[in-house]
């Protein structure tokens, strides 16, 4: 019984949405210092040997990535879905400026209440 109330409160329009915020966020920054990372600190580390902005960045994205990754998985166990929209979503978290747009089309889909 108490199992019951668990699974059905987690999928709650608030806890959805509250999902969905994390997600959101993570997915902002994420995306912000990945093109960060691709359009000026690796330029800088191989055009002008500056290497620290690329380390920096990219241990940075590399570890909010993650947690991206875990609130995409949050998002997807709570608004029920498709492995396969799923999978696209955090792929697309991996190519500059594309993150925005998978983003934007998750956000809509899930604020509908449609299966991503």
């Amino acid at each position: 019984m108490a199992s019951e109330r668990t699974a059905s409160s987690r999928n709650t329009d608030e806890a959805i949405g509250q999902a969905l915020l994390r997600y959101r966020v993570m997915a902002t920054v994420v995306g912000v210092l990945l093109i960060a990372l691709i359009f000026v600190a690796v330029p800088l580390n191989h055009l002008a040997d500056i290497p620290e902005p690329s380390t920096v960045l990219g241990t940075a994205h590399g570890w909010l990535y993650g947690l991206f990754f875990l609130s995409a998985v949050d998002l997807a166990l709570r608004a029920r879905w498709t492995p396969k929209g799923f999978l696209l979503t955090v792929i697309a978290g991996t190519v500059p400026v594309l993150s925005f747009f998978a983003e934007r089309r998750a956000t809509a889909k899930t604020r509908a209440g449609q299966r991503v």
